[in-house]
């Protein structure tokens, strides 16, 4: 028999009577049954990715021409090298491994590149620019395949020297500890940090790196 619509009226009346009564029988005033209450808190924002060039060197470069940030950018990474003025140690050990070329022709790299007074502060014997097998060693050890930005950076990397190279920090801070440089002495810091170049990113930095001997 179809049910009578007068009485599904009160049937749905009488439900509803029970629910209220059933959250208020929870305990406390009800405020806790309320939506906006229980949702949860949204999340915190992280740090905003870094989109443009960082550190105290940056400013030591060129403000135009093919050495300055802007310059650099069309041109492949070897040929970027030797166009920095704060470069030219690392350009006469990339000459010296005969490196210029097969650097411009790496798809995509990151390159850590010592400033001329990193290898100032390099103690006499670590380098010698007559072992090209050594030379060509530290410069490879300085090159990571893939672009890194700086939120990837940080991190145990292998290099085209086939070895690793650890870097710690975050945001616009980064470093290699002292024990991976040559000189042992302080650890190398990113003193401008993502430059662009047609074929790579590149982070300045202020100590020599040492390849990790095979073993």
């Amino acid at each position: 028999m179809t049910p009578n619509p007068l009485t599904r009226a009160v049937v749905a009346a009488a439900l509803l009577v029970g629910l209220s009564a059933c959250s208020d029988d929870d305990g406390g005033d009800g405020a806790s049954a309320s939506p906006s209450s229980a949702a949860p808190a949204p999340a915190e924002a992280g740090a905003a990715p870094v989109e443009e060039p960082f550190g105290p060197a940056c400013t030591e470069m060129p403000a135009e021409g093919e050495g300055s940030i802007v310059g650099m950018a069309d041109d492949p990474v070897g040929t970027a090298v030797v166009n920095n003025p704060l470069l030219t140690q690392l350009t006469a050990a990339v000459q010296t491994a005969s490196l210029l070329e097969p650097l411009n022709g790496q798809p995509e790299v990151t390159v850590l590149a010592p400033v001329d007074a990193a290898f100032a502060a390099v103690p006499p014997g670590g380098l010698d620019p007559l072992d090209t097998a050594r030379t060509t060693a530290v410069v490879l050890h300085h090159v990571i395949p893939g672009r890194l930005a700086p939120e990837a950076l940080a991190g145990t990397h292998t290099t085209l020297n086939n070895d690793q190279v650890t870097i710690e920090g975050s945001g616009t801070g980064f470093s290699v500890p002292a024990a991976g440089t040559l000189a042992a002495a302080a650890p190398a810091t990113v003193v401008c940090g993502f430059l662009q170049t047609a074929n790579a990113t590149v982070y300045l930095v202020d100590q020599v790196l040492a390849p990790v001997a095979a073993g």
